[in-house]
C-alpha cells in the first residue's frame, strides 16, 4: 500500500478528513487537481457562514433558539418526500445536534472565532411550518473562509512535517481502482505544474500517469457549479426553464467529475435535480475566473422587480425564499431581474459574499469594521457601483427606465409603470401600518438588534430626494451548490444501488450532498454548506480510520 488511506479533493471536507485521519495515526495521501495555491478550495472564497442553534452569540443578540426549533424549520425547508431520503433525513437529524451541541466547542478549541453579530439568512416562505429560518442562525467566522480553512490546513500540514500525510497537487483522478469488489486506490493522469493564481484557470497538459493504492478512498471532489451544461441538464421542471446566461459562483475546476467516476465503481447518486443557486448575481468586474459571479447579500428593502419592471409578489423578497424566487424568475421568461433601491438603502443593506469582498473581517481589522457603521457605501460595494456593469444610478424615475433599457437592449421597463409601482409603495410608509408584506417585514427586521444596527435600513420613500439617488441592479442567476450527491450511511460509506456499502469507498462535502447524498432536501437554510462541509468531512474521517 502507498497509503492508508487516499482523499480526493483538498477543498474543506478533504481537509477536514485527512487531519482527523492523521491525527488517528493514518498515513494519507491528499490528491488534488489543482495547484497548492488552491488549497481550501471554495471554502477559501466562502464569506464563512456557519449554522449554529442556541450560541451564545445569539443569546447576547437576545435571539431564542433551540434544537426543536432549528428542526421544525431544517425538516419545513427540506421537505424530505422520497424513498432515498431515509439517509439524508438522517444526516440532516445528526447534523442538526451537531449544530446545537460540540459544533461550536469543538471549532474554539482550534482557535475558530465568530464575529459577534448573528446574520438572519433565508428569512422563509411565509409559513411557521414551511422553509426558512424562524430566528437568525447566519454566524460569519471572524476572518471568513480563510479563517474557517486555517485551523485545518494547520492541523494538516503538521502531519505532512511528521510524515503522515502526503500531498498530491496536480494529480487528476479519472478512476478508482477495485479490486475483488472492493475499492484499493486511485488511477489518473499527473498535470504540468502550473503557477496560476488560486480561483484562475489552470493547465490541463497532461505529462504522467499515476496509481495510488490505500486501503481506502474518501471522495471530497466539490459539486458541479463549474459546469454549467452540468446545471443545466439536472434542471428540475419545478424551477422553471434553465437559464440561458448565468454567472459562475465558482471556477471551472468545479467540475463534477468523481460524481460519474464513482458510480462506475459502483457508487449511487441520489438527488441529482436539488440544486442551490442564487439569483443576486453580479457579474464580477475584476474578475478572478471565467464569468466570474459575485452575490449580494441583501437586507430587505429594495423592491424587486422582473424584467418587465412588475414587482414580485410576497414572500419573494430580498433574503427571504432563493429557490422560490428562482423558480419565479424562471418561469417570468427571462433569466435576470431588478433590485430597486435608493442610496440609503445600498449604504446599509448591501455586503458582498466572499472573502476577498469583505477585507475587513478577513483581515481580522476592528477598525475596518467599525467603519461599517460610518456613512457610505462599504468600498467594495461602492466599487461595484462605480465600475460593475449591472448598476444604474439615475435621479428620477424616468432616467432610471431609460438606463435599465439600456443596459439589457430589451426595453422591457415602462417608466410610468415603474413610477406607479414605486409610488403605492411609497405610500405605505405614510403610517406604522400597512398592507404592504415586504414593508412589514422590513419593519419585523428592524426590531432584530443585529439587523436595526447593521443591516436594515430605516424604512423611507423611495423617491425621497433626500435617501437618493436611486439605484437599479440587474441581477443574474450565479450557479453555486449541489444538494444531490452520493449516498452514504452515517458512517459517509458510499453506498450501492442496492443500499450496500461499497467496500473501502466513503464521501464527504458537497459530492455527498453534504451528507448523505441530500441532507438539505429541496432547500437550504444557509450557513449550512461549509458547516455540512465540516460534519461529514469529520464523520468520514473518523470512520475509516476506526474501520481499517
Amino acid at each position: 500500500m502507498d497509503a492508508d488511506v487516499v482523499v480526493v479533493g483538498a477543498g474543506l471536507a478533504g481537509l477536514v478528513a485527512t487531519a482527523e485521519l492523521a491525527d488517528r495515526g493514518r498515513r494519507v495521501v491528499l490528491v488534488d487537481q489543482e495547484g497548492e495555491q488552491s488549497l481550501g478550495g471554495q471554502a477559501f472564497w466562502s464569506f464563512g457562514g456557519l449554522f449554529l442553534v442556541d450560541s451564545p452569540e445569539q443569546r447576547r443578540m437576545g435571539v431564542r433558539d433551540s434544537l426543536e426549533l432549528a428542526t421544525q424549520d431544517w425538516m419545513g425547508s427540506a421537505q424530505f418526500d422520497r424513498e432515498e431520503d431515509y439517509w439524508p433525513r438522517r444526516w440532516a437529524e445528526a447534523y442538526l445536534h451537531f449544530a446545537a451541541g460540540e459544533k461550536r466547542a469543538w471549532l474554539r478549541e482550534q482557535g475558530h472565532r465568530l464575529f459577534p453579530v448573528v446574520g438572519w439568512a433565508e428569512r422563509g416562505d411565509g409559513r411557521a411550518d414551511g422553509h426558512g429560518n424562524s430566528v437568525p442562525r447566519f454566524h460569519i467566522t471572524w476572518g471568513t473562509g480563510p479563517g474557517l480553512v486555517e485551523p485545518f490546513e494547520r492541523r494538516v500540514r503538521a502531519a505532512v512535517a511528521d510524515g503522515r500525510v502526503t500531498l498530491a497537487f496536480r494529480h487528476r483522478v479519472d478512476d478508482l481502482v477495485v479490486t475483488d469488489g472492493a475499492v484499493t486506490g486511485v488511477r489518473g493522469r499527473r498535470l504540468v505544474e502550473d503557477g496560476a493564481e488560486r480561483g484562475r484557470p489552470s493547465s490541463r497538459e497532461e505529462v504522467a500517469d499515476f496509481v495510488i493504492a490505500a486501503q481506502a478512498v474518501v471522495v471530497t471532489s466539490g459539486g458541479i457549479g463549474g459546469d454549467h451544461e452540468l446545471v443545466r441538464r439536472a434542471w428540475p421542471a419545478r424551477l422553471g426553464t434553465p437559464p440561458a446566461r448565468m454567472v459562475a459562483g465558482v471556477p471551472a475546476h468545479v467540475d463534477g467529475r468523481m460524481l460519474a467516476i464513482t458510480e462506475r465503481a459502483g457508487g449511487r447518486v441520489i438527488n441529482p435535480d436539488r440544486m442551490w443557486h442564487y439569483t443576486e448575481g453580479l457579474r464580477n468586474w475584476d474578475p478572478v475566473w471565467h464569468n466570474h459571479g459575485i452575490r449580494i447579500l441583501p437586507g430587505p428593502s429594495s423592491l424587486w422587480l422582473d424584467a418587465r419592471g412588475r414587482r414580485f409578489p410576497a414572500p419573494f423578497f430580498p433574503g427571504f425564499d432563493t429557490l422560490g424566487t428562482l423558480g419565479h424568475i424562471q418561469r417570468s421568461g427571462y433569466d435576470y431581474s431588478w433590485f430597486v433601491l435608493t442610496q440609503r438603502i445600498i449604504e446599509k443593506e448591501f455586503a458582498l459574499s466572499g472573502s476577498e469582498q469583505n477585507p475587513d473581517l478577513t483581515g481580522r481589522d476592528v477598525r475596518q469594521v467599525l467603519g461599517r457603521a460610518r456613512s457610505g457605501a462599504p468600498a467594495p460595494v461602492e466599487a461595484f457601483k462605480q465600475h460593475g456593469e449591472d448598476f444604474v444610478v439615475a435621479s428620477t424615475v424616468d432616467a432610471l427606465a431609460r438606463g435599465m433599457n439600456a443596459l439589457t437592449g430589451d426595453h422591457l421597463v415602462d417608466a410610468a409603470a415603474l413610477r406607479r409601482t414605486i409610488v403605492a409603495r411609497d405610500n405605505e410608509i405614510a403610517n406604522d401600518f400597512t398592507k404592504d408584506a415586504q414593508v412589514t417585514a422590513i419593519r419585523g427586521a428592524r426590531n432584530y438588534l443585529g439587523d436595526k444596527l447593521i443591516r436594515v435600513a430605516p424604512p423611507h420613500r423611495l423617491l425621497d430626494p433626500a435617501a437618493g439617488p436611486l439605484i437599479a441592479v440587474r441581477l443574474n442567476i450565479l450557479t453555486r451548490k449541489t444538494l444531490g450527491g452520493l449516498e452514504t450511511d452515517l458512517s459517509g460509506r458510499v453506498l450501492g444501488a442496492g443500499g450496500e456499502p461499497v467496500p473501502g469507498l466513503y464521501a464527504a462535502g458537497e459530492v455527498s450532498g453534504f451528507g448523505g447524498g441530500g441532507m438539505h432536501g429541496y432547500n437550504s437554510l444557509e450557513g449550512t454548506f461549509l458547516g455540512g462541509c465540516l460534519f461529514s468531512g469529520r464523520t468520514a474521517g473518523r470512520a475509516v480510520a476506526a474501520a481499517l
